[in-house]
């Protein structure tokens, strides 16, 4: 999303998707998002993570993903100390040794 001339419009943009995270530019500032910290970005299509919008000023909305974060999240992680969490199925092992299915 590009901004506009002489400060009318405001910018969001992914600056650069790593092993480890992205790194995302939003009114003059970068910000680095970990995959530990904000798992649901991992394993997403570059297309999905690059589409992101930042509605009135303040709230990051990537809407292929669902995602929504505000600039304080990531000004002020502090400030919210609840992490997500997503749980990882694991294959079931039967007796032989071989994988069943996970669940």
């Amino acid at each position: 999303m590009k901004s506009l001339k002489r400060g009318k419009g405001i910018s969001a943009s992914v600056e650069n998707i790593t092993p480890f995270g992205i790194w995302i530019f939003v009114r003059d500032r970068e910000y680095f998002l970990s995959y530990e910290d904000y798992p649901y970005f991992k394993d997403q299509t570059l297309s999905s993570i690059q589409n992101v919008q930042l509605l009135h000023g303040y709230h990051l909305y990537w809407p292929e993903l669902d995602v929504d974060l505000q600039i304080d999240n990531l000004e002020n992680p502090q400030k919210y100390p609840l992490k997500s969490r997503i749980v990882k199925k694991h294959p079931t092992i039967h007796s032989t040794g071989r994988r069943i299915a996970a669940r």
